[in-house]
């Protein structure tokens, strides 16, 4: 089992990361001297996989304990599904003295988290992400929050869980489609770090996609130890330092909201990443042969993603209300090379839509 610490001054926690883990989950919460009220929040999928597990390791409970699945769509990562969750929590009378559990992937962790933010004012909580994007990503940094209207992530708050599992059994039973969404998200941690990190990737890429285990838990454990150190300097995202995670992001989540969230998330993000290196390289900051370096590596996975129509206007004003805009000043993190990372970059509508389209049109 690898460990993973976020050295939080406020809220210090730990990442275990290994197989078969789950399986000690009292053991880890009489550990970690948790509460035993446990009330779990469970992605439906996952329940329907793991029923039989789910009961063993809650047989019999440590305390009180209760549990909701959630259908985990992006409608549903909304305020009806908390209002669900508040009251199976009221009606069973969980108070303060609770431990709230999300099991599943980034939809189940981030309204999971911000009920445990928002309940009683704030009780403690467990990620275990059973999906590779949320493994290496929203399980991570205490991000928490639902969408509103068509606007992604927009209600929310920082709240940072008491423990995070990332058991790799969960992901043996993820389809393809599931695996290369969270692929997305480790590859903009390979243009963000650059080194052995990148070259580890791209020699290992198909050995990833099979879940082979090695593979899997060196690239899981790099990823959480990167995010973690950045999420340290910047827990609330204050001094700008956490703003590099978003890379590829702002043009991603405009076209998740375009396609009516057809596209997972992770799925959007390399795609977004293609267009970002492509705005990087038309704001003379990323070199024509780092372009066509990341342009190759994203090939390798856009023959799974494929788009057959795009509104570039109405992306084009999504991007205008994404939360990391201002005054509708289209602003991007791009890079100034591999490992060098830029925040804030202003951009010309021309240019914002020349990189669009050079990037859709590799998964065209």
């Amino acid at each position: 089992m690898k460990k993973v610490n976020v050295n939080l001054n406020s809220y210090p926690y730990s990442i275990l990361i290994g197989r078969g883990i789950f399986s000690n989950l009292q053991e880890i919460i009489n550990e970690n001297k948790l509460h035993k009220n446990i009330f779990c929040l469970i992605d439906k999928s996952v329940y329907s996989i793991y029923k039989k597990d789910l009961e063993k390791v809650f047989t019999p409970p440590p305390g009180k304990f209760n549990f909701l699945t959630i259908d985990a769509k992006e409608g549903n990562k909304s305020l009806s599904t908390l209002k669900k969750i508040y009251t199976s929590l009221v009606v069973s009378n969980y108070g303060r003295d609770s431990l709230l559990i999300a099991i599943g992937g980034g939809i189940i962790g981030d309204v999971g988290g911000f009920a445990a933010a928002t309940y009683t004012r704030g009780i403690r909580y467990i990620q275990i992400p059973s999906t590779l994007l949320s493994a290496v990503d929203s399980s991570v940094g205490g991000k928490t929050g639902i969408n509103f209207g068509s606007t992604k992530n927009i209600v929310g708050s920082f709240y940072q869980p008491n423990l995070v599992i990332i058991d790799i059994n969960f992901l043996s039973t993820l389809p393809k489609r599931e695996i290369i969404s969270g692929v997305g998200e480790i590859l903009k941690y390979a243009f963000l770090i650059k080194g052995d990190y990148f070259e580890y990737f791209e020699k290992n890429l198909d050995k990833l996609i099979s879940l082979d285990e090695n593979v899997l838990t060196k690239i899981i454990t790099e990823s959480v130890e990167y995010k973690a150190a950045v999420v340290v300097k910047d827990e609330k995202e204050e001094s700008g330092i956490r703003k590099i995670l978003n890379l590829g992001h702002t043009f991603a989540h405009a076209i998740e909201v375009e396609h009516g969230h057809r596209l997972k998330h992770g799925e959007t993000v390399i795609i977004g990443l293609a267009c970002s290196l492509y705005l990087s390289n038309k704001l003379n900051l990323l070199k024509e042969t780092e372009l066509t370096e990341g342009i190759d590596l994203i090939k390798k996975l856009s023959s799974n993603i494929k788009i057959k129509k795009m509104d570039y206007k109405k992306i084009l004003e999504l991007m205008k209300r994404d939360k990391k805009s201002k005054d509708e000043v289209y602003k991007f993190v791009l890079l100034n090379g591999f490992g060098k990372v830029l925040i804030d970059v202003e951009a010309e509508n021309n240019d914002v839509l020349w990189a669009l389209k050079q990037g859709v049109k590799l998964f065209s």
